[in-house]
Parts: structure tokens; C-alpha cells; sequence
């Protein structure tokens, strides 16, 4: 007689994989602002197409000419837009006559150096066909205070996962996941201060134009990171 075969050993059990806690971070910051941003548009108007040109340009020099005066407090100077249109006058028998034309450019200005400001907006605004925009107040996209942020929330998940954690009796054994939700500045970056246009026919007649007041806004910077830990077995179920 044959013998029966030894039974096959029983296929080894896998262990449970160890529970998680899943939570998000959260971080925010109330910081002063880096940059201020304004907008200058800059017109002329004549008769001749040609002249108004020439008068645009001019003028846009001049302005150029004084912007550099204050230095290294604005950083950047970027030309934006520029228009140039015709002006109508309707008559009953030509219909739609060009009476003259109208151009304008835009300038766009960074500062840096906040302590300018309340000078160059009059100065820049009492210029003839002149209207000032802003200032919008802002951070650098490189600014460490992102980072900041990033950090906070990273260590506002991990402190949260930990007090979730220990109600159970458990604690953490390691990080299974962190992912990025983003980082976003608030609304108030980019508003602009009260009285946030300037126009020339405002100052007109000022021998010397005012100096502004002005109060940078708080710019509110938030991060959000949610994050998977594993942890120990809870012993108070």
C-alpha cells in the first residue's frame, strides 16, 4: 500500500495593513506687503494723426524721465497697451466727420520702496492727460513667506493626525502621503487703496502736488495641505 501525501502546508496569513488617520493643514499669515503696483495711462489729442503721435511720445519721455529720478524705489517700468482712434463729430449731411484723433499708452510701474509712493502719484497724476491707477498692493511670487506658510501647514497636519492618534490610545508610526492643495493670496493683494485713481484735471492748478498718505494693506497668504499617517492600533475601542 501506498501512503498518503503530507498535507500541503496552510499559504501564510498577511498581516492587516496598520490603520491610518487622514487630516488636513492649515496656515495662515497676515504680512506686509512686498510691492506696489500702479497703472499710469498717458493720452494726447490734435488734429493730425502725426502730431498726436509725436505729442504721445513725447509726453511718455518726459514721464519715463521723471520715474527714473526715483531710483532704485521703482523696479520696474513695462509699457502696456497702446491706442490710437479717431474722433467723430456727426453732421446731418456727411454723416460721421474725423474732427481729430486721440492715443494713449500705458505704463506700468512695480515699487519697492513705499516711502516714494505718497510723492510719485501726485507727481506722476499732475501731468497733463494723465490718470494714475492703484496702488495694488502685493507679494513677490518668490517671497519666503509662502514658504512660511507651506511649513505651517505641513506641521498643523502632523499635530492634528497626532491628537487624533492619541484619542485612540494609538500613536504615529509614519507618513503615507502628503499632497499640496495650493497656496493662495487673498483678495486685498490686488485691491486697490482708497482714492485709487488719479487724474490730472484733479491737481490742475496746484503749484507743487500733494503728498499722499498712504497705508499698505495687510496681505493675507493661506496653505492647505492634506496629509496620511500611519499609526499603532487604537487601544481605546
Amino acid at each position: 500500500m501506498t501512503s498518503a501525501p503530507p498535507p500541503l502546508p496552510a499559504p501564510p496569513t498577511s498581516a492587516p495593513p496598520p490603520p491610518t488617520v487622514a487630516v488636513r493643514g492649515e496656515a495662515e499669515l497676515e504680512v506686509d506687503p512686498e510691492l506696489a503696483r500702479l497703472l499710469v495711462t498717458v493720452s494726447a489729442r490734435d488734429k493730425d494723426r502725426g502730431r498726436t503721435l509725436t505729442r504721445l511720445t513725447e509726453r511718455l519721455d518726459a514721464l519715463r524721465h521723471r520715474i527714473a529720478s526715483y531710483g532704485a524705489a521703482v523696479e520696474r517700468t513695462e509699457t502696456g497697451a497702446l491706442w490710437v482712434q479717431p474722433e467723430y463729430q456727426d453732421t446731418k449731411r456727411a454723416g460721421e466727420r474725423i474732427t481729430g484723433y486721440r492715443a494713449s499708452a500705458e505704463l506700468r510701474l512695480t515699487v519697492v520702496d513705499f516711502g516714494v509712493l505718497g510723492e510719485l502719484l501726485p507727481a506722476v497724476a499732475d501731468r497733463e492727460l494723465t490718470v494714475v491707477a492703484g496702488p495694488w498692493w502685493g507679494l513677490r511670487t518668490d517671497s519666503p513667506v509662502h514658504r512660511q506658510a507651506r511649513e505651517q501647514a505641513v506641521r498643523a497636519s502632523l499635530e492634528r493626525a497626532r491628537q487624533y492618534a492619541a484619542a485612540l490610545g494609538s500613536t504615529l508610526t509614519g507618513l503615507v502621503e502628503l499632497a499640496d492643495q495650493g497656496l493662495s493670496a487673498g483678495a486685498q493683494e490686488y485691491a486697490p487703496a482708497p482714492g485709487g485713481f488719479l487724474r490730472s484735471a484733479a491737481l490742475a492748478g496746484a503749484a507743487e502736488p500733494p503728498q499722499l498718505e498712504l497705508e499698505p494693506v495687510k496681505q493675507q497668504v493661506r496653505a492647505t495641505v492634506e496629509a496620511r499617517w500611519t499609526m499603532t492600533p487604537p487601544t481605546d475601542l
